[in-house]
């Protein structure tokens, strides 16, 4: 069998990017800047948040290993012949297609990229947060010549503050995230099961981001709307039970822009709340309020987490939060990215800077059998500014505007 082991598939013309060609520049500016203060002749990205903020492409792995290699002088994607010309349409630089005809055809695609650029030895870095030791093993032994080394924390930095164009796209989600927000409470009504009225909140956000940005790929946007004992995990996905009156109701919706994650969580209930909701709910509230005057520049993560807590626990509740208050925003969605170093938790000594985006998003679990069962989560998304923080989630919150009548 005499196929070809790599193709160049320019098939079509180049979509229209996400961001600028200068914000780009921009990015893969700075991460050469680090590249050369730590030594690192190369770097091999493999996740799906560095490969797509690095380069505007988002792939679909399948099975299938994807690649964006950055030398101080070349910037080429990597990816499979089944997705033939859409990764070069969707990529910021150029792009090299490996075939399946044989087994190690990936890795012979990322040292021809690194024989190309002039770069066969040295320091190369790769994801250690992220890449599978196989792979990096698979890496190590088709690149006999180079020294792998972690970049993912230096990278995970870069991404942690955002540009003008970033917190522009980000707004744009928020707003997004609100009216598919809309579109839920719209929905509920008793008997309804929780898929149908998820199902309401994705086509309103869908319909709302192919208005606003008619050449972005339409993916990944989704709804978790939780009843009942449901609530109780903030990432339970719907299922076919119905609404009743008195529940609890959890309203999340994540709208998906580019790569780029927004979200609003909101605590409603469906007809008459019983006292110990409405206690349970308010505390809450109060911790999410008392959280939204915390973020501002110069605040240590450690410290907001601290605070929060001592609010919970005057009111008896701090056994019942299960997780930290808020995490950083952008590439990132349930199945990858996460800027570790930006969440707010009692073990994140981050200082919050301008450009950080952040959310304070408390929440308590309440178990089956105690008064006011389930889970009770507000959520809101605030960017950083040089003199406080910008709450850019207009959607309402707490009892006085989520009770809704049955």
């Amino acid at each position: 069998m005499n196929t070809k082991r790599l193709k160049t598939i320019h098939n079509g013309e180049r979509v229209v990017p996400t961001f600028s060609e200068s914000e780009m520049q921009r990015r893969v500016s700075a991460l050469r800047e680090r590249m050369t203060e730590s030594g690192v002749d190369a770097v091999v990205f493999t996740s799906y948040h560095n490969v797509n903020y690095y380069s505007d492409f988002l792939y679909t792995a399948f099975g299938r290993n994807y690649a964006l290699v950055v030398t101080h002088d070349s910037h080429v994607t990597v990816s499979a012949n089944i997705d033939a010309g859409q990764p070069w349409r969707r990529s910021f630089g150029d792009n090299i297609v490996y075939t399946d005809w044989q087994r190690d055809n990936y890795q012979h695609a990322i040292a021809t990229v690194l024989s190309d650029a002039g770069v066969t030895r040295g320091r190369l870095g790769v994801e250690d947060d992220d890449i599978p030791p196989m792979l990096r093993a698979q890496l190590a032994t088709a690149l006999p010549g180079f020294e792998l080394v972690d970049v993912s924390a230096a990278t995970m930095a870069q991404r942690m503050i955002k540009s003008a164009e970033e917190i522009a796209l980000i707004k744009q989600g928020a707003r997004i995230a609100d009216l598919g927000g809309t579109a839920v409470v719209d929905a509920i009504t008793e008997g309804i099961p929780e898929y149908e009225v998820a199902l309401a909140g994705i086509r309103a956000m869908v319909r709302e981001i192919a208005r606003t940005f008619p050449e972005a790929e339409l993916r990944d946007t989704w709804v978790w709307f939780q009843s009942g004992v449901n609530t109780d995990g903030a990432h339970n996905w719907p299922t076919s039970r119905q609404v009743r009156r008195g529940d609890l109701l959890s309203l999340n919706c994540f709208p998906m822009i580019a790569g780029y994650y927004t979200a609003l969580e909101r605590t409603l209930v469906y007809g008459e709340p019983t006292e110990a909701q409405l206690r349970h709910w308010r505390v809450n509230t109060t911790v999410h309020e008392r959280g939204l005057e915390l973020i501002r520049p110069g605040a240590v993560c450690a410290d907001i987490a601290a605070e929060l807590n001592e609010v919970y626990e005057s009111e008896g509740l701090l056994e019942h939060r299960t997780f930290g208050y808020g995490h950083s925003f952008g590439v990132l969605s349930h199945y990858y990215g996460r800027e570790a170093g930006l969440e707010l938790r009692e073990d994140i000594t981050t200082v919050l800077e301008p450009g950080m985006v952040v959310s304070m998003e408390p929440m308590i679990t309440v178990l089956e059998g105690q008064p006011g069962a389930g889970g009770y989560r507000e959520h809101d998304i605030l960017v950083v500014t040089e003199n406080g923080a910008e709450n850019i989630t207009g959607f309402p919150y707490g009892p006085d505007h989520n009770i809704l009548p049955a």
